[in-house]
């Protein structure tokens, strides 16, 4: 790799760290205040990301990506079904609790379900080698459609940040209701 493209690399990593923590303060925060914080000009921002709305995007692809990772070291393929959609989702939660302004902010703005559906497409990846494995071996139910049951199993952990955000669960009985009606719905045995 050239001495060039890795200065890009790590300049464009350094502008996203800094988004991240810059937009979890400050959803609002101008361009500008996320270049001086990465220590790049705002050119620099602008050279890697043309628009603000692309460096939004790109932030979302990181929180996605680091959800994702969090959800693989926490073995989806190993052990029993019912304790690997536990685990995977408990990591999710934790990799996402991380970032809670951000996710609220790009949950009140998704431009369109297809948007929505795209972006959790690595997400609903995991669940549904999970789902499919357990209804293979017999641990849920084999009747719903796996598809239905990841988006079904994504919607409510959507509900159960809701709930903890609106103050209406605490964060402990939010986790304990999402996983509850997870095995419910599952049909796990």
């Amino acid at each position: 790799m050239s001495k060039l493209r890795a200065d890009a690399q790590r300049s464009r990593a350094a502008i996203l760290d800094a988004a991240l923590r810059v937009l979890e303060a400050d959803p609002d925060a101008s361009v500008e205040g996320i270049a001086t914080t990465a220590g790049v000009t705002r050119q620099t921002v602008y050279a890697h990301f043309p628009s603000r709305e692309r460096l939004l995007a790109a932030v979302l692809d990181r929180l996605t990506e680091e959800a994702v990772d969090a959800m693989d070291a926490a073995g989806p393929d190993t052990g029993p079904a019912a304790d690997a959609i536990l685990r995977v989702l408990d990591a999710a939660r934790r990799a996402s609790s991380r970032y809670p302004m951000l996710l609220r902010r790009f949950g009140s703005t998704a431009s369109s379900a297809e948007d929505g559906r795209e972006q959790h497409e690595p997400v609903a990846d995991r669940l549904r080698r999970i789902v499919e494995r357990g209804q293979l071996a017999g641990e849920f139910d084999r009747q719903p459609p796996v598809d239905w049951l990841v988006t079904v199993i994504i919607q409510l952990g959507h509900a159960a940040a809701g709930e903890a955000d609106a103050g209406r669960l605490s964060p402990e009985d939010a986790e304990k209701e999402l996983s509850t009606t997870v095995l419910r719905v599952l049909g796990a045995s």
